[in-house]
C-alpha cells in the first residue's frame, strides 16, 4: 500500500491511494478554510466534484469555482468552514459521470481571530457569521481575469438589471436596498476592469446595518494587481485573503477607507508597493491602508511589505464619536513609517510585529489616545512618537507630523531591541519630552495632569472602560504574538510571493528594494483556468480614453485635446453632449480617433459610446472652468528634487545652492540641497489670493528672514507666516541662513462644509453638499421668487416658483449649478449633490 504524509497544523494524516486514479499530494486546513491538492490521474477527464465532511456536515459539494487547473496539478480551498475536523473526497466526473474517488485524511481547520472594534456591538462585519459559516441567503460571486467584465447579477434597487461587471454590481448595492449578505471572490491574478472608479474597485451600501460585504481571495495566489479597494457610506465590510500591488488608482492607495464608514474589517491581506507617485515620497506608492472619516475598525494580521506609508489613521476630523480603532497581529515588514500615524482616533495598538522599520512605529497626533501593548519592535527606528515632543523633536529635529499638536500614548508590556530612542514619561526626571507613558499595570488610569506638550491633550483611559472589549482582552506575549503574526500574517499560507529581506540593508533604508519591486513587475500567476467559468466575451469593441478626460482650466483658456480611439469591432464612434460651451470635437474615421477641444464658456460634460455588433464601452468627459484665479491649493518648492527650476517661484541671478549638504524634515519629507540666504539672494513669487508662507531652514536656525522687508523669526529652522498679501512677493536675507523648501498655501473656499457663503453675498445654500434636499437662506427681506437648478449642460433639472425649499432626490450625484431669482436679481451658484 503507497502511503503519503499530509501536514494539517501538525497533524500528519494517512492516504491510502492504492485503487485510486486521483493522486492527492497535500491537504491541510486553515483560518476558517481548507485546501487540497491532487495531480491528474493517467486517464482523461472531464472535471471534477469535491466535497466536504465535519462538523455535521455529510458530503456538502463546494462550488465548481473553487477548483483551479495549475497546470501539473488541481487545488481546491473551501470557504466558510467553522473551526472543527473536516475530510474531503475528490471525485473524477466523465461524461456527466462520477467516477473514482478518493477521501483525505482529517484536517483541521482554525477559527478567525475576531477581537478589536470592528466586532463591538453585536456585529459581524462582511458575509460571514462569527463561527466562519455564510450568512443565510448569501450570494457568491468568483470573479477571474476571464470574466471579470461579463460577470452579471440581479440586484435590487439598481438602476438597471442585469448589473455586468463587478463595479456595476457593486453600483447596485450602492443604495443599500439589496441586503443580501454578498461575497465577492477574487481568483488568481486580477488587473484593471474595463469599468472602475478612478482606478478603484468601490463598496458602498448607503450606511445600511443589515446589508454586509465580503471581498476576498481564494488560496493562495488571488492578487488585486494594479489597481485599489475603496469603501465609503458603507457598513459591515470585510475585506480579507488579497494581494495587492502596483495599484495606480487616483486616491493611491491599496486599500482605502474613504469617508462615513463603519463596522469594518480588513484583515489577512499582503500590501505591497503601490505604483510610485509623482512625489518624492510616493516611490513605493501612496498609502498601503488608509482610513479617515470611518468608526469601528480593525485591521488585523495584515502583512506588510516595505511600504513607505503604511496606515493613515485620520484626516482632520473634528467630530471624534465613534472613532474607535484597532490594530493587531499585523507584520510591518520593513516597511518605513506610519505604523499607524493616527489623527484623533482612539486607537488599540496590540500584539503587532515592527520588524525593520526605518524612520518610526506608531505616531500620534491632534488629541489621539493610543493604548500600544505586547507589541514586538525589532530594530524599529523611534518604536513611538508624540508630535513635537520628545524623540520626535530631539537633536534639533523640526519633528515628523506637519507641527501639528500631540496626543498620548499609553504603553504596556511592549518588546523594543535596536531602537534610536524611546523615552518613556517620568513625573520627577522626564514629565515633558517623552514618547510614551509606560504603566506599571495594564489597568493603571492615567492622570490628567499627563499631557502632550503640544495642544495639551490627555489620555481618555478608554482602555479602562468595561462597555469595550480592551478591559478584559487576553494580549498575547511579544514573542508570540511575533510567531503567530510571522505564522498566519496576510494571505493563505504566507501567500505566493515569497521574498526575504537582509536585515543588515533594509532595516535601515527606506529606498525601493529593487529585487521585490522587480518581482512585483514580472509577477505572472500560475493559475491555468478556473472549473466552471469560460472565457466568453460580451464585447470585442475596444476604447482608448485620454488620461485628460477630467479637466480643469482657467477662464479664457483652452482645453487640451481630448482623444478617444476606438477599436476592435467597433464600427463608430457617439458623443453626447457636444457640441456646447465653446467645447467641439472631430472624428477621424480612418484613425478611428475622435478629438474634442476648444475654450470653454462654462463647466461642460459629455459622454462617448462605441458603436457595433458587441456591446458599447462608454466614458465621459468634463471640463471645469476654475473660477478661483488661483488653480492650485498649495505651491511647493524642494530644492533637494528641483534645485533652482520653478515654474512658480523665481530665484535672482545670483541665488545659489549650498555645495555641502545639509538634512532636516518637514510634512515626512526628508532634505539634503539647501539654497544659500545671502545678502544678493531674491525670492519673487506672484499670488492673487492671500495664502499661508511656510520656510524650513537648517533645525538650528533661529534667526531671521524677511519676506516684503518685514523680519520674521525663526523657531527651529521653520517660519509660518500667515496672511501674505495679494500680489509680487520677495523672500530676502535676514540673517545668514540655509533654505530647504517653500511652501505656500492658498486661501480655498471648502465645498465641503455645511454651508457655502460667498463673500458679499446675502444668499447662502444649506445644506452643501446636499442629500435629499436644500434651502436658500438670505439675511435680507428679500422674496425668493424662483429657483431653478441646471445640471453641468445647462439642462434644467429641478425648478420651483415662491419656495425657499427644493428638492434634490432622485438627482445623479454630482456637480449642479443653482439660479436664485430674487427682487434683487439673479444670484448663481454651484451645490454638490452627494
Amino acid at each position: 500500500m503507497k502511503k503519503i504524509l499530509l501536514n494539517a497544523f501538525g497533524v500528519l494524516g494517512i492516504i491510502n491511494l492504492s485503487a485510486q486514479k486521483v493522486n492527492v499530494t497535500e491537504s491541510a486546513g486553515w483560518l476558517e478554510s481548507a485546501y487540497v491538492k491532487w495531480n491528474p490521474p493517467s486517464e482523461t477527464v472531464d472535471s471534477y466534484n469535491v466535497y466536504y465532511s465535519g462538523n455535521g456536515i455529510t458530503n456538502r459539494k463546494i462550488d465548481t469555482q473553487l477548483i483551479r487547473n495549475y497546470g501539473s496539478f488541481f487545488r481546491a480551498d473551501i470557504l466558510g468552514l467553522a473551526s472543527g475536523e473536516y475530510t474531503f473526497k475528490i471525485v473524477s466526473v466523465l461524461n456527466g459521470i462520477e467516477k473514482e474517488n478518493v477521501v483525505t485524511s482529517n484536517v483541521t481547520v482554525l477559527p478567525y481571530d475576531r477581537n478589536g472594534f470592528a466586532h463591538s456591538n453585536n456585529r459581524a462585519p462582511g458575509a460571514y457569521n462569527f463561527d466562519g459559516t455564510l450568512k443565510n441567503d448569501a450570494i457568491v460571486l468568483y470573479v477571474s481575469e476571464d470574466n471579470k467584465n461579463s460577470i452579471s447579477l440581479n440586484v435590487t434597487g439598481a438602476n438597471s438589471n442585469p448589473c455586468i461587471g463587478l463595479q456595476n454590481i457593486l453600483d447596485g448595492f450602492k443604495k443599500g436596498k439589496d441586503t443580501r449578505p454578498l461575497v465577492v471572490r477574487l481568483l488568481g491574478n486580477v488587473t484593471d476592469f474595463s469599468y472602475m472608479l478612478n482606478g478603484d474597485i468601490v463598496i458602498e451600501n448607503n450606511n445600511n446595518s443589515g446589508s454586509y460585504i465580503t471581498f476576498e481571495g481564494v488560496g493562495i495566489d488571488a492578487v488585486a494587481n494594479g489597481w485599489g479597494v475603496r469603501i465609503k457610506n458603507a457598513s459591515n465590510v470585510e475585506i480579507r485573503n488579497l494581494g495587492f500591488m502596483l495599484t495606480d488608482a487616483a486616491e493611491g492607495d491599496n486599500i482605502s477607507l474613504q469617508q462615513s464608514n463603519d463596522y469594518i474589517w480588513v484583515h489577512n491581506n499582503d500590501l505591497f508597493y503601490g505604483f510610485p507617485g509623482k512625489d518624492a515620497d510616493q516611490e513605493k506608492g501612496d498609502g498601503a491602508l488608509d482610513a479617515k472619516k470611518s468608526g469601528y475598525i480593525t485591521f488585523s494580521y495584515n502583512h506588510f511589505w516595505d511600504n513607505g506609508k503604511s496606515s493613515l489613521l485620520g484626516l482632520s476630523e473634528a467630530n471624534t464619536v465613534n472613532a474607535y480603532a484597532t490594530y493587531h497581529h499585523n507584520w510591518f515588514d520593513h516597511s518605513d513609517s506610519r505604523h499607524p500615524r493616527v489623527r484623533t482616533y482612539t486607537t488599540h495598538i496590540y500584539n503587532n510585529y515592527y520588524d525593520g522599520n526605518s524612520k518610526y512605529g506608531i505616531g500620534t497626533t491632534m488629541g489621539a489616545s493610543i493604548f500600544a501593548e505586547g507589541n514586538y519592535f525589532r530594530n524599529s527606528k523611534y518604536p513611538m512618537l508624540i508630535s513635537k515632543q520628545g524623540s520626535d523633536i530631539a537633536s534639533n529635529s523640526t519633528g515628523t507630523f506637519s507641527n501639528e499638536d500631540g496626543g498620548i500614548i499609553k504603553a504596556f508590556n511592549n518588546y523594543i531591541e535596536g531602537a534610536n530612542s524611546f523615552l518613556p514619561y517620568d513625573a520627577s526626571s522626564n514629565p515633558i519630552q517623552f514618547d510614551a507613558y509606560v504603566s506599571k499595570t495594564r489597568d493603571e488610569v492615567l492622570s490628567s495632569s499627563i499631557k502632550a506638550l503640544k495642544g495639551a491633550s490627555v489620555y481618555n483611559n478608554f482602555d479602562t472602560n468595561s462597555s469595550f472589549y480592551v478591559k478584559n482582552l487576553i494580549v498575547d506575549e511579544p514573542n508570540i504574538a511575533k510567531d503567530k503574526i510571522v505564522k498566519y500574517a496576510g494571505r493563505v499560507q504566507g501567500g505566493d510571493i515569497k521574498f526575504t529581506f537582509d536585515n543588515s540593508v533594509d532595516d535601515k533604508s527606506y529606498a525601493v528594494n529593487q529585487v521585490l519591486m522587480s518581482l512585483l513587475k514580472n509577477y505572472k500567476s500560475s493559475l491555468v483556468y478556473v472549473q466552471g467559468i469560460d472565457y466568453t466575451p460580451v464585447s470585442t469593441h475596444t476604447l482608448s480614453i485620454p488620461t485628460n478626460n477630467d479637466q480643469t482650466v482657467k477662464s479664457n483658456t483652452a482645453i487640451e485635446p481630448m482623444n478617444f480611439v476606438w477599436g476592435g469591432t467597433a464600427s463608430d464612434l457617439e458623443i453626447v453632449g457636444l457640441p456646447a460651451n465653446g467645447i467641439d470635437f472631430t472624428k477621424d474615421i480612418s484613425t478611428k480617433t475622435l478629438s474634442v477641444f476648444g475654450m470653454p464658456t462654462s463647466d461642460t460634460s459629455f459622454t462617448v459610446k462605441t458603436i457595433g455588433t458587441g456591446t458599447p464601452i462608454s466614458a465621459t468627459g468634463t471640463i471645469t472652468i476654475d473660477t478661483d484665479e488661483t488653480s492650485a491649493s498649495v505651491e511647493t518648492h524642494n530644492f533637494t528634487i528641483n534645485g533652482l527650476s520653478s515654474k512658480f517661484y523665481t530665484f535672482s541671478g545670483t541665488a545659489n545652492i549650498n555645495s555641502t549638504d545639509g538634512n532636516a524634515t518637514y510634512d515626512e519629507l526628508t532634505f539634503t540641497k539647501r539654497l544659500k540666504i545671502e545678502s544678493a539672494t531674491v525670492i519673487s513669487y506672484t499670488t492673487k489670493k492671500k495664502s499661508t508662507l511656510t520656510l524650513v531652514f537648517d533645525p538650528s536656525f533661529n534667526g531671521k528672514i524677511k519676506l516684503n522687508g518685514v523680519n520674521y523669526v525663526a523657531k527651529d529652522g521653520i517660519v509660518i507666516i500667515n496672511d501674505v498679501p495679494i500680489g509680487e512677493n520677495k523672500i530676502t536675507k535676514g540673517d545668514t541662513a540655509n533654505l530647504y523648501y517653500i511652501k505656500t498655501e492658498f486661501e480655498k473656499e471648502n465645498l465641503m462644509t455645511s454651508e457655502v457663503s460667498i463673500t458679499n453675498s446675502n444668499i447662502s445654500i444649506y445644506p452643501n453638499p446636499v442629500q435629499d434636499k436644500f434651502e436658500v437662506r438670505t439675511n435680507l427681506n428679500n422674496k425668493i421668487n424662483k429657483v431653478t437648478v441646471l445640471n453641468t449642460l445647462g439642462q434644467i433639472v429641478k425648478q420651483v416658483n415662491n419656495q425657499s425649499t427644493i428638492g434634490m432626490k432622485g438627482l445623479k450625484s454630482g456637480i449642479y449649478i443653482v439660479q436664485i431669482e430674487t427682487e434683487n436679481g439673479i444670484e448663481t451658484k454651484k451645490i454638490i449633490k452627494k
